[in-house]
């Protein structure tokens, strides 16, 4: 079965979900954080962005460390040909800039839409997370299921 244009299930090999934005310094850190916590077996997690940050926010890296998940390690990436092309999946976090869009030229994608944590207050940026988990938990689970129908 394809899905994103890649074979899921057909070998043993680790599957990529790709995560992007702009600065690729909150909203896709914090998605390739749960995305590891929650990973079905076989996959992994990659962020990056069209222009990558300096740093990882601040208020991102506090926000996952109070739901015990550590991504002060992590470092913004610029999106490469090589990670599109082995992604199995590419989730769009959403837009801050449109020119800079990862959307622009990385084909099926999902698109979240997901406001950006930046300049936001702590509360704030609270809520976003909490939204970037529930929807990496859907993600999860339909991978899950389209790996199940294929084994089975």
């Amino acid at each position: 079965m394809k899905f994103f244009g890649k074979s899921i299930g057909s070998d043993q090999s680790k599957q990529t979900v790709l995560f992007v934005c702009v600065q690729n310094a909150g909203r896709s850190q914090m998605a390739e954080g749960f995305f590891r916590k929650y990973a079905p077996k076989n996959y992994e997690p990659i962020s990056a962005g069209t222009t990558p940050a300096s740093t990882v926010n601040p208020l991102a890296i506090e926000v996952m460390k109070e739901v015990g998940i550590d991504i002060s390690k992590q470092r913004p990436k610029i999106i490469t040909e090589d990670m599109i092309r082995q992604s199995t999946a590419r989730v769009n976090m959403g837009c801050i800039q449109r020119e800079s869009c990862p959307t622009l030229f990385i084909h099926d994608v999902i698109d979240w839409d997901i406001e950006d944590p930046k300049r936001k207050s702590l509360e704030k940026v609270r809520e976003i997370r909490d939204v970037i988990e529930s929807r990496v938990k859907e993600l999860v689970a339909n991978l899950s299921q389209t790996s199940r129908q294929i084994n089975s």
